[in-house]
């Protein structure tokens, strides 16, 4: 008897698992205000928003409140509100969270916040977000210019599957990284690239499956005399660095600095250059958010240029802000804009038109 409860309770028993998984999407939108001090004094409930933004097929707007959105705070506080606009037909169930950016990066003031928002024209957010004290400390530290950063994520359905009882562990896929150490070790490079005083080593089936044009210059009618040793004069080291490197991994290298424009704009000119789609888009996302009055029209004259469709949509939208091209006109960068694009100016000028004078 006591063998055959031994034995029992030792012997395996079936077991099933099942998981619930709730589906959701984030994204960020930065609403950046200039000269800020501008807005203080337009009265209690008054406001200012960002354009729309689209989270999961929802319309959004982020409202700022200079002189905040309730009497009883006395114009203490400025307030941030999260706005829902309409878009898709069932109700909108959401997490927030509403931080202060500054030039550094510093991130200041986080706050986060749940809910389920049923109709248009509806809001959430914070009366208080930040006392007007504290915030003239952080705009002397800002040129008087404020970033509301608003991360924003949309909830969906849920619904439970089954699973093994052994999962299998699939390992991420590690190919970026075999063919960037090919890249670096160079064993089976069959063509050399001259840039100044340095070179590169590569594989010229890598590069013409990424790139028809070095297809066409490697193998095709375009072929160079010498193919195994390529000389290029107008490019500096560090771009066609960044260049092949994209090429084996499709991502930039990790010492790449993203936050120089002008390595952007030369990378990106490489890239439209060897017909790299994906890593000109990288270089254009980025320059977006890097430019300023010293640079912008540098940088416009590189969209117009390599038909830059959304770069130059946020060059001229930056132009058209208050007093801006008062700034940008007294640039070198302007000076050359002018000369290499003068088709641009008619465009700038009705960009700025309705909103200054210049």
């Amino acid at each position: 008897m006591g063998n055959i409860l031994t034995s029992a309770i030792n012997k395996p028993i079936p077991e099933t698992s099942s998981r619930c998984l709730t589906e959701c999407v984030t994204a960020a939108h930065n609403f950046e205000v200039i000269k800020y001090s501008l807005l203080e004094g337009t009265g209690i409930g008054k406001f200012v928003s960002s354009s729309k933004f689209n989270v999961s097929g929802y319309d959004w707007n982020i409202r700022i409140y200079p002189d905040g959105a309730m009497k009883e705070d006395k114009a203490a506080y400025m307030s941030v509100y999260l706005c829902f606009c309409g878009g898709a037909t069932r109700d909108a169930k959401v997490k927030y969270t509403f931080s202060l950016l500054e030039k550094d990066g510093k991130v200041s003031n986080l706050t986060d916040g749940a809910y389920t928002f049923s109709s248009a024209s509806t809001g959430r957010g914070w009366t208080n977000f930040i006392d007007k004290s504290k915030l003239k400390e952080l705009l002397s530290r800002n040129d008087d210019c404020l970033t509301i950063r608003c991360v924003l994520t949309v909830i969906k359905d849920h619904h439970t599957e089954q699973v093994g009882t052994v999962p299998v562990q699939v390992p991420q896929s590690d190919l970026h990284t075999h063919f960037a150490n090919m890249l670096k070790d160079g064993e089976g490079a069959d063509v050399t690239f001259s840039v100044g005083d340095q070179l590169f080593s590569a594989h010229r089936y890598v590069l013409a499956a990424r790139s028809s044009v070095f297809k066409a210059e490697l193998f095709g009618e375009m072929k160079e005399t010498t193919t195994e040793h390529v000389k290029i004069d107008d490019m500096e080291p560090a771009i066609l660095d960044a260049l092949l490197y994209f090429m084996y991994t499709d991502s930039l290298p990790s010492d790449f600095d993203v936050d120089q424009n002008v390595a952007l704009q030369h990378l990106l000119v490489a890239a439209d250059r060897y017909g790299l789609d994906r890593l000109k888009a990288i270089c254009e996302e980025k320059l977006c958010q890097k430019f300023d009055v010293q640079t912008v029209a540098t940088t416009l004259a590189l969209a117009e240029q390599h038909h830059s469709l959304q770069l130059k949509r946020a060059c001229l939208g930056y132009l058209s802000l208050q007093d801006v091209l008062r700034a940008v006109k007294k640039t070198d960068g302007f000076k050359h804009l002018t000369t290499s694009c003068p088709s641009i100016m008619m465009e700038i000028l009705d960009k700025v038109a309705p909103s200054s004078q210049v």
